[in-house]
């Protein structure tokens, strides 16, 4: 997988899809998203993701009763190595209002694009293929990678 060589010493934006056919085990889309989660836990890279992140994986579990996968959301997100779950704090904000202005963003978009960009990111890894460019962060689309 050339494009995670891509990523050494980088900060990488990490959307919640990702996240969640990780730690699903999603048939069709481990393969290409667990070697991503092996190099950050190496500390190839390190990754970085807002707290929408956090409400995105709860609902279902939430919704189905499944407590422990709601342990396990939230112990990854809080505690895994080269993982920074950050807050949506007011420039975070306002850098996804001028995301959402410019590109139509919608607002968990805009958040998640606006939280990496703010903390240095220059990839955001994902499975929306509809993200418009952004200056200045590569969009890495899953479908796209495998």
């Amino acid at each position: 997988m050339g494009w995670l060589g891509d990523l050494d010493g980088e900060i990488v934006g990490l959307d919640t899809p990702p996240l969640i056919y990780f730690i699903e085990e999603h048939p069709r889309y481990l393969p290409v998203v667990s070697p991503f989660f092996q190099a950050l836990d190496r500390g190839d890279f390190r990754a970085v993701t807002s707290t929408i992140t956090l409400l995105e994986v709860l609902v279902h579990p939430l919704r189905t009763g499944q407590t422990s996968l709601c342990s396990r959301y939230r112990d990854i997100l809080t505690r895994a190595r080269n993982l920074s779950l950050v807050d949506v704090s007011v420039p975070i904000a306002e850098r996804a209002a001028e995301l959402r202005a410019s590109t139509g963003l919608r607002t968990p978009d805009a958040v998640q694009v606006a939280a990496a960009l703010t903390h240095g990111a220059r990839f955001f890894l994902t499975n929306d293929g509809r993200l418009p460019t952004i200056a200045g962060l590569k969009v890495l689309v899953l479908d796209d990678l495998e």
